[in-house]
């Protein structure tokens, strides 16, 4: 058993006082406040720290996955955004362990950080995982991964397919030196040696943000004026900062990304995105919670599930939006045993959606 009792000192709680990030989708650069957030039983369960990058549209959404599953399952939620700062990151780790927590999830900064607080975790005893971002460090007990790599491959496909295999475009990366930056551009890298007829006129971070995309794809627009004939993006958030930009131009060109967020899937359904890769942060995150739940309990777990992105197209756009938007409370209703029925199968993407055509 990794579970830790303590008694939390007045001293101990204030160092509790852990970051809300509350800010809506579509506004990832909202103050997420200082004050402490805990969610879920409460009661006599247990008391799983998180502490994410920051809260983006992606990450908000996969708080909701992970309030609904610590409700259903009497976990009670720390949560900390760390406002894309490894120093503050480390801290909020550093305030878990010494809280004597449970579980610690991290969704990371940067890969190549924490190695002191990962130490300190397990000399506690208190099992500390990486979800959605990895870590570079082979002393995390699980780690709850997209396949990143496959992603980018898949959304450079849709572009490649759209233009017909030729044809020069821009690509907007992730935070530079972040796990999905490098696994997403390694796909994208892939699937381009197949078509040297397609090229890559500019590519640099917006650092997941939107409205860093649209002064990125601002400059571009100016830079390559009338020759970008697509937009790549590393994800959602990103591509639609660029699809203002381009509105802003007078421009119309396709444009794909990943996550599948709300304004992202109001894309492909309008037809202003061709597609987007589906990494619902509801149940991606929910699942990460359910590992961490597990270890903190002793239980034989899957430490290394892999969640495989669906592509979504306008042939299955509905279905999608029905679980992220229009039949939202339903499906977070549902979420606790269908996070518990594919963590038993190992397909942590699992909800149902068909495939695109």
């Amino acid at each position: 058993m990794f579970r830790i009792s303590k008694l939390v000192t007045g001293v101990a709680a204030a160092g509790l006082a852990l970051s809300l990030g509350a800010c809506g989708a579509g506004d990832p650069s909202a103050d997420t406040g200082s004050s402490a957030d805990a969610s879920g039983g409460g009661g006599g369960g247990l008391r799983i720290g998180v502490s994410a990058y920051n809260m983006t549209s992606f990450i908000t959404a996969g708080k909701e996955g992970m309030e609904a599953y610590a409700k259903a399952n009497d976990i009670e939620l720390l949560w900390n955004s760390a406002n894309d700062d490894v120093n503050s990151q480390a801290d909020q780790v550093d305030q878990f362990v010494n809280a004597g927590v449970d579980a610690i999830i991290v969704i990371p900064v940067q890969a190549d950080s924490l190695g002191p607080q990962v130490e300190a975790a397990n000399a506690a005893g208190i099992p500390i995982l990486d979800v959605n971002a990895k870590l570079n460090n082979a002393a995390l007990k699980a780690s709850v991964q997209p396949d990143d790599v496959a992603a980018g491959a898949a959304e450079m496909q849709m572009m490649a397919d759209k233009l017909g295999g030729k044809g020069n475009i821009v690509v907007l990366q992730g935070p530079i030196g972040q796990s999905g930056q490098i696994d997403r551009q390694t796909g994208i890298d892939q699937t381009l040696k197949k078509y040297p007829d397609i090229k890559v006129l500019a590519q640099d971070t917006a650092n997941w943000d939107r409205d860093q995309a649209v002064n990125r794809m601002g400059n571009w627009i100016s830079a390559f004026s009338g020759q970008i004939d697509g937009v790549v993006a590393q994800n959602d958030d990103m591509g639609l900062g660029a699809l203002q930009a381009m509105k802003e131009a007078g421009l119309t060109k396709p444009v794909v990304g990943i996550d599948g967020i709300e304004d992202g899937l109001n894309a492909v359904k309008s037809g202003e995105f061709i597609g987007t890769m589906l990494q619902n942060g509801t149940v991606e995150l929910s699942a990460g919670l359910a590992v961490a739940a597990a270890l903190a309990k002793g239980e034989d777990v899957d430490t290394k599930p892999v969640y495989n992105m669906p592509r979504i197209t306008q042939s299955n756009v509905d279905v999608a939006m029905e679980h992220v938007v229009t039949k939202r409370s339903d499906f977070l209703a549902q979420l606790p045993d269908l996070t518990a029925k594919n963590l038993k199968t190992g397909d942590i993407a699992d909800e149902g959606i068909p495939a695109a055509s």
